[in-house]
């Protein structure tokens, strides 16, 4: 009996020891990585291999490949508008075409001026956010705080953990959680240098009327990726502003609840404005369903 008893108590101190190993590696790499993911300033653009996929002149990068696409849209405008005088179909005058063109082609070769300008709107207005929860509870508004928050609000020494009990179980979803959204936000970060990246041709998707939907896509999908931010500042501001100093399972709770609406914020902007899905599970479904 006491054998078994001793076999048992092995078992359970070696399952606490690898969640410790887990849960203190989780604590020490993933939380500052976490604040570089979400909170995106004019930083990523600052790529030398990035700035040279783009283009650094309307002569190299994707810039090059736009600048020809302008002039094949002249030619497939030319065609059509005498095409237009056989089939009697409507299309934007001359005049209007030109001017257009003009116009979206030159904000097409400022891309990265005017991306560089959008992103860092966005960054400013989650920056902002942040700003009034440090001014209010003295404390950096970001994930690296929260975790140090998390470990002394639930009393979890990550040494010596067990996982057994209700606080090593909400350690262990809040630690989970968390290693969820690095794979979202990971994702999310690559979108958005792929929209990024794509911007000349949606600033040429303007010149024709038939093709502008391309632009309203693209402006969507970008927007709804940085709107994520914003509404990640106000969730982590709204945590930070709960009295965490009486330590009892409701506020325990309330932190599971707030991590699940971090990782549900791409959901919760989808519905609200559409836009691009970055949740794993999520676009693995969909990649299942395509095959």
């Amino acid at each position: 009996m006491e054998q078994s008893e001793n076999i048992t108590q092995i078992i359970i101190d070696t399952i606490n020891t690898i969640f410790e190993n887990i849960f203190s590696s989780i604590d020490n790499n993933l939380y500052s990585l976490l604040d570089e993911l979400i909170f995106i300033d004019k930083d990523i653009l600052n790529d030398n291999y990035f700035q040279k996929i783009l283009g650094t002149s309307s002569s190299s990068g994707i810039l090059l490949i736009s600048n020809s696409l302008l002039l094949a849209l002249i030619l497939y405008y030319g065609v059509k508008f005498l095409l237009s005088h056989l089939t009697y179909e409507k299309i934007d005058r001359p005049s209007s075409f030109l001017t257009k063109l003009i116009i979206f082609g030159i904000c097409m070769n400022s891309s990265f001026f005017i991306v560089e300008l959008f992103i860092n709107l966005m960054s400013n207005i989650s920056l902002a956010i942040r700003s009034i929860g440090e001014d209010l509870f003295n404390q950096n508004i970001c994930f690296s705080t929260l975790i140090t928050n998390i470990n002394t609000n639930i009393s979890v020494d990550t040494s010596s953990i067990n996982i057994f009990t209700i606080d090593g179980i909400i350690k262990g979803i809040l630690s989970f959680s968390l290693l969820n959204l690095v794979f979202s936000y990971s994702l999310r970060y690559i979108l958005i240098k792929v929209f990024v990246l794509i911007t000349p041709f949606a600033f040429l998707s303007l010149s024709l009327s038939n093709t502008n939907w391309f632009f309203k896509a693209w402006l969507k999908n970008l927007f709804s990726l940085f709107f994520i931010q914003i509404i990640v500042s106000i969730v982590l501001l709204l945590l930070f502003s709960v009295n965490f100093s009486d330590s009892n399972l409701f506020n325990k709770f309330i932190y599971i609840g707030g991590m699940y609406a971090l990782i549900r914020s791409n959901s919760l902007v989808r519905d609200f404005i559409g836009g691009v899905s970055t949740t794993i599970t999520q676009s693995v479904k969909s990649f299942t369903n395509f095959k």
